[in-house]
């Protein structure tokens, strides 16, 4: 694939991403505001904890898009979800954590097909996207262990 097709293809595949991240963190941040009770300080600390990891993956994202692919970062955000109950916060967070690894595993794999077409860019593209992934799994581990769930 020519190099200039290769890179809108990636800036827009990083965008869609981008918003997604835009969305966690938000969503993590105002569901932490919602928890209560006896166990609420650690749950809530881990919460602000994942929107900081969730910041760090914007910032990423935004790297990756502007400095090395030379496109513009897309400033809107994906769809948030509500909840209410400490169970509902984490439920609704592992769907999401789930749905991230899906949409970012095909980048992943779109990324290194393109690795012919991206020479200066492709070892960068495919560390941070990696990264990423692997905090999200991290992720839900975390979550399933709040959760209590093994599946």
């Amino acid at each position: 694939m020519e190099r200039t097709k290769a890179k809108e293809e990636l800036i827009k595949l990083l965008n869609q991403a981008l918003q997604l991240e835009h969305a966690a963190r938000i969503q993590y941040l105002a569901h932490a505001e919602l928890v209560d009770g006896l166990n609420a300080e650690p749950i809530i600390e881990r919460l602000k904890e994942i929107a900081g990891d969730e910041k760090k993956h914007e910032d990423m994202f935004r790297r990756l898009i502007g400095d090395i692919l030379g496109g513009e970062p897309i400033m809107g955000i994906a769809e948030t979800h509500k909840a209410k109950t400490i169970q509902e916060i984490l439920e609704v967070n592992l769907k999401d954590e789930k749905h991230a690894v899906d949409v970012y595993t095909p980048i992943l794999k779109r990324i290194v097909e393109l690795k012919d077409s991206l020479p200066y860019e492709y070892l960068t593209l495919e560390h941070d996207v990696r990264h990423i992934i692997m905090d999200e799994q991290e992720h839900i581990s975390e979550l399933k262990i709040l959760l209590a769930r093994r599946d």
